[in-house]
């Protein structure tokens, strides 16, 4: 009777308790097959720069580490997770699971986890912390430990992030002698972006060392081997050194061949990062996603230690306490399934929503960046047109072109004009069109207006008609720019359609009292005068209303803006108009009349003698944009000295002193940005001002917080650009911000 029922024991508990272990055993093992899987796919995805896969591969590898619950796997997928959020620029993210990573490492007690551990604490310490004495003695533990347990493959790695530490701080003789350590080790790390990362380094090195020929042999052999990888990210700063390296040869036109191809994979790599600045909102909401999913498999992780702690414990006491832990572990089973399901259909819903978010903001999406396209990448090109073609109309030698150097500079003023019309387009969409009030002078500014259009008057053999009605304030209150923004594309409009006509600026007084007064403007022309069937339409965005015998083609963006600028003054405007006999267009608006204790002292006008002599560095990397700012300037005497980007700048700051700097946004080596920061670090009073054809809006905070006093849009009047330098020529800079470097290793 015993022996049957120590038999049944047996089947009942003993027979369960071996067949579960051994399952235990290959579901371990299939666990950590996965977690490998993950491990390669995550490497993969951020090395690609797919940070949101990289992102998904690493959370779901780290639920693998924390199911089969050793510390070694935990530190592995914590710190795989760190460095995607370090490339996000996520640090305070990136610190945190940096940390658990570390307290795992000691866990582990395992060497290459120790020496993985140095390895990450230097890199925090040099991109981060900016602190390279501890960042080299991090690397030194790191390499010292894997030199010991004879990992050539970890160690390969670990020379390597010397050499990027070692050149950010300059110290290029021992970073080289870390990489040729690198490349003899390159046998054990057989990985395409270390190697082509090796032969970028070397170009660097040499680059910096001024031997530009062995500078571009090895930057073209890691372009060579980035092609036959399709490694854009490596291409694009291997194509912006060898740029820079063959400038210094003197090679043109092979630099500009490859600063275009730096450009074309800089976009392409931009596109396709999953983490856009543009898309700003939508990466932090769905980091917080993968935060909670983590954080939802660290509570499920403790959950289950709890549940196998407590299970362990009480089947120790009495076979029934543990038949009841079973029948509550079941009961919790079913419970969890039922959370996981819930779980899964709510992530399902967010997917859901998500999609269709990214969808309605698709085509919002495209819009702004190919606002933000136009805005550089055609402003840039025409300051060099419109700023040479104004010098050259100054020449004397060159009268006889008069003609021609008019119609030039009037075709490269028509083409800005239509760039400033999409962009204004979208500003007011956008609402991000200011309502800045101030007392104006109305009839100066309308003749002001009127006389600008000289140009287009001659061309076209018009006569200009200005009345203004005499009891109309001389002084009023209210948006002087968005009026003047108004009357010029309406008084442009009758130039382009008029010819050999009459065009009247008619200011008329509609109604006063104490405190306000409301004027009617009106713009009458006799030109070919727009068809019934298309006064409608013309005030739609892109339309035109010409005649199809006329051989003028606008941008249809005059009267959209017109009648969006008017709506935010609470007016609309009015046409009448028939074919052959001219159109006049209308509209009312309101303005305080002016009260003299408000009136204004004008400003003083600044005697442009002061510049005699002073000595101005202009950081342009553009060549034609450098000669157009270093002649408008040194016809007032002013001595100019160029550097070619921001690192060359920097350096000559150290050693020259001058009284201004001309600071471009946008240039390789290093950008005005970042070569403002390091000039405040030294140089806190000298004026710098940013010059720069994106949209002032999208800038703005970046700039000033830089350390840069005042801001001048590209391309710009000749008169303000002049007057903004003796303004600040007295001035004293912003204060520094800190700045936050991306950290870029294999």
């Amino acid at each position: 009777m015993k022996s049957a029922y120590l038999y049944l024991l047996l089947l009942l508990f003993v027979v369960p308790a071996i067949a579960q272990e051994a399952s235990d055993m290959a579901e371990l093992e299939e666990q950590k097959y996965l977690f490998n899987s993950y491990k390669a796919a995550s490497d993969k995805y951020y090395n690609e720069g797919n940070y949101k896969k990289s992102l998904e591969s690493n959370i779901e590898m780290l639920k693998i580490a924390l199911k089969i619950n050793d510390p070694y796997y935990k530190h592995i997928g914590y710190r795989f997770l760190a460095y995607d959020y370090l490339a996000i620029e996520d640090t305070l993210a990136a610190r945190e699971n940096f940390a658990k990573s570390e307290k795992y490492a000691l866990e582990a007690k395992n060497d290459t986890a120790t020496a993985y551990m140095y390895m990450d604490l230097a890199n925090l310490y040099s991109t981060l912390d900016y602190d390279y004495k501890k960042a080299m003695d991090n690397h030194n533990k790191s390499v010292s430990l894997l030199n010991k347990i004879k990992d050539s493959v970890n160690l390969a790695k670990a020379h390597y992030n010397i050499v990027l530490t070692a050149f950010e701080a300059k110290e290029y003789n021992l970073g080289y002698a870390h990489l040729l350590r690198a490349k003899r080790l390159n046998k054990f790390y057989n990985h395409k972006a270390y190697d082509v990362g090796l032969a970028s380094l070397t170009g660097e090195y040499y680059y910096y060392k001024e031997n530009y020929e062995l500078s571009e042999k090895y930057l073209r052999m890691a372009i060579e081997a980035a092609l036959k990888d399709s490694l854009f990210v490596e291409l694009e700063e291997s194509y912006s050194l060898l740029s820079e390296s063959l400038f210094m040869q003197a090679k043109y036109e092979e630099a500009f061949e490859a600063r275009d191809a730096y450009e074309m994979y800089s976009t392409k790599n931009l596109k396709s990062t999953i983490f856009p600045e543009t898309d700003e909102m939508s990466a932090k909401f769905q980091v917080e996603e993968y935060r909670k999913d983590i954080q939802a498999a660290e509570t499920e992780n403790y959950l289950q230690g709890q549940i196998v702690k407590n299970k362990s414990k009480l089947n120790t006491v009495l076979i029934i306490v543990s038949i009841c832990i079973s029948f509550l572990l079941l009961v919790l089973f079913f419970a969890f399934r039922k959370r996981k399901e819930l779980v899964a259909e709510l992530q399902i819903k967010n997917s859901e929503y998500l999609l269709a978010k990214e969808e309605t903001e698709r085509l919002s999406k495209a819009k702004r960046d190919f606002f933000s396209t136009v805005s550089h990448e055609l402003r840039t090109p025409l300051y060099g047109v419109i700023g040479l073609s104004t010098l050259l109309l100054e020449d004397e030698s060159l009268k006889t072109h008069t003609k021609d150097l008019k119609s030039l500079k009037f075709s490269a003023d028509y083409l800005l004009a239509l760039i400033n019309d999409v962009l204004h387009i979208n500003k007011i969409e956008s609402n991000t069109v200011e309502d800045e009030k101030a007392y104006f002078n109305i009839r100066e500014l309308i003749r002001t207006i009127v006389t600008s259009f000289e140009y287009m008057r001659i061309q076209n053999n018009n006569t200009f008609h200005v009345e203004i009605e005499k009891d109309i304030p001389e002084l009023i209150r209210g948006n002087s720019v968005r009026l003047s923004q108004i009357l010029m594309n309406l008084i442009g409009n009758a130039c382009k359609f008029t010819e050999r006509g009459n065009i009247f600026v008619i200011a008329s007084l509609k109604q006063l009292n104490d405190k306000e007064a409301t004027i009617t403007f009106s713009i009458r022309d006799t030109g070919i005068g727009i068809a019934k069937a298309k006064q409608e339409s013309i005030f739609e965005e892109f339309a035109q209303g010409g005649s199809l015998n006329y051989n003028y083609q606008g941008s249809g963006l005059g009267l959209p803006i017109v009648k969006k600028l008017l709506a935010l003054s609470n007016s609309e405007i009015k046409l009448e108009s028939e074919i052959g006999q001219g159109t006049s267009l209308s509209f009312d608006l309101k303005y305080e009349i002016m009260n003299t204790a408000h009136i204004e002292e004008k400003p003083e006008i600044l005697d442009t003698k002061a510049l005699k002599d002073k000595k101005i560095l202009i950081v342009e990397d553009n060549r034609i944009n450098q000669t157009v700012t270093r002649k408008i300037l040194e016809r007032e005497g002013v001595v100019c000295d160029i550097a070619e980007n921001g690192l060359i700048a920097l350096n000559k700051v150290k050693v020259y002193d001058y009284h201004l700097i001309l600071m471009d946004i946008n240039m390789p080596v290093k950008n005005g940005l970042d070569a403002t920061r390091e000039i405040r670090e030294f140089n806190k009073d000298i004026p710098i001002l940013a010059l720069t054809a994106v949209e002032v809006d999208e800038m703005r905070f970046k700039i000033h917080d830089s350390g840069m006093n005042d801001i001048i849009v590209k391309p710009y009047d000749i008169s303000i650009f002049t007057q903004t330098i003796l303004k600040h020529l007295s001035g004293t800079a912003s204060e520094e911000k800190p700045d936050i470097s991306k950290l870029k290793a294999i």
